[in-house]
């Protein structure tokens, strides 16, 4: 059988939207990984139809007539990759951009990022705090090239907390305009229960699937020391509550074990980062069924530009990400990856690069299981706020078409994933080729 080559997409560049293919896409010498099990399976044939796999059996199918066919010479098909603390809108620009340039600039250098992103590998993204609707809609209408977006809006924080880049000479807030973070839906300070609940509705009437609060400092904030506390848990629990009202779920950007004990009171299903907790906290978070969204920090490598004491912060993290990652194994907390990479281009290419990290505590399967039908199964918490109704994460009948062709075993080499532009020869999102390079 001879692979298919779509014209113009020999290779990775910048484009338009691929038309969906004209007959249903049957891929054949294959192996399979399927983001529920850790080893590959062979001997299999899969059928597109549209925007979903119609057909993942053993054996040849019972006829090709009519279908597009690709042979696949052996290499493995596996899910797309999932990416569970990515900043859409933050990702490729530096901080002093973001902070003084108009929105408009910030919302186009997004759209390039968003089909670099996608070309990763990564079909899927959670954005986990900034103003991404409109690349959402831009993305889901066809219009760009990009992953699918689960955006949380702007990430609802306290005077002084985490995300209140304000300047001194903008306080006191009382009588004043709203800051310009505010204005482009970076941020949203709320500092009562009523503020908390008002910020959080105006999150889902522009289209939010959960809700990011900021439970305690963080790095980039220039006065948020990582220690400090943000919400009282009544707080918290407002924004668990309301958020409940719409059907889906609220994450908690909490480093500290105070900050995480104070979420997990509250009812926050996931909690982000998590670098600093104790073994207390993690047991708390295991005994609750609490969700652990955490990045595999490890060097400055994999954070952008800081200033000084946002980079002594950064490094406090990087301390903890092994503390961390071997409380979550004692304890057996659930899991999901996350890369949250900001603030330049060249750091948010290592996307791949930070699931290679992952090897320093778990296997490759576990780690790309995690990639992929782990964090399929968290996207789900979003409930009636779930804007794709089929399976992600996973390859199997009735799930999305959403696929990578990866030449080699990442099972074995997991350092495949660190180079996409070379090892990635299929990207295929909604059944729709965004890179092919397999030769006729």
């Amino acid at each position: 059988m001879l692979s298919l080559v779509l014209p113009g997409l020999s290779q990775a560049q910048s484009m338009q939207p691929p038309a969906p293919p004209a007959k249903p896409v049957l891929f054949t010498n294959f192996r399979l990984f399927d983001g529920k099990s850790s080893t590959l399976r062979d001997g299999l044939h899969m059928i597109v139809e549209g925007d979903s796999i119609s057909q993942l059996r053993q054996g040849q199918p019972a006829s090709s007539d009519g279908n597009t066919l690709v042979d696949c010479g052996g290499k493995v098909i596996m899910p797309g990759m999932i990416d569970m603390h990515w900043h859409a809108l933050l990702a490729a620009v530096p901080i002093q951009v973001l902070l003084q340039s108009d929105i408009a600039f910030v919302h186009l250098a997004a759209s390039a990022e968003a089909e670099r992103t996608l070309l990763r590998g990564f079909t899927t993204i959670r954005d986990a705090g900034g103003p991404s609707f409109a690349l959402k809609q831009a993305i889901d209408s066809g219009m760009i090239s990009g992953p699918r977006i689960y955006p949380s809006g702007a990430m609802i924080t306290t005077t002084g907390g985490h995300g209140d880049f304000r300047s001194l000479w903008e306080l006191p807030r009382t009588g004043s305009q709203v800051s310009q973070i505010e204005r482009d839906g970076g941020a949203a300070i709320a500092d009562t229960e009523d503020e908390v609940r008002l910020r959080v509705r105006e999150q889902f009437i522009q289209g939010a699937t959960q809700i990011k609060l900021v439970g305690s400092g963080g790095v980039s904030t220039p006065r948020s020391p990582l220690d400090m506390l943000t919400f009282t848990e009544r707080q918290l629990r407002a924004a668990v509550e309301t958020a409940a009202d719409w059907g889906t779920y609220v994450l908690s950007h909490a480093y500290t074990p105070e900050a995480i004990q104070r979420s997990v009171a509250a009812g926050v299903q996931c909690v982000e980062h998590g670098h600093l907790m104790d073994d207390r906290t993690a047991a708390l978070m295991a005994k609750n069924g609490t969700w652990l969204s955490t990045q595999p920090f490890v060097s400055e490598d994999d954070v952008g530009p800081l200033a000084p004491q946002s980079r002594e912060k950064f490094l406090a993290v990087t301390a903890g990400t092994d503390n961390t990652f071997k409380l979550a194994h004692k304890h057996g907390i659930k899991v999901a990856f996350g890369t949250d990479l900001i603030f330049s281009q060249a750091v948010a290419a290592r996307q791949g690069t930070m699931l290679t990290h992952m090897r320093r505590w778990y296997s490759a399967g576990e780690a790309l299981r995690m990639a992929t039908g782990t964090n399929g199964q968290l996207l789900t918490l979003s409930g009636h706020r779930n804007p794709y109704p089929r399976k992600l994460g996973v390859l199997e009948e009735g799930a999305y078409a959403d696929l990578l062709l990866v030449d080699g075993d990442p099972l074995d080499n997991l350092d495949l994933m660190a180079n996409p532009e070379q090892n990635l020869r299929i990207v295929m999102k909604d059944g729709k080729f965004y890179k092919n390079t397999l030769k006729a």
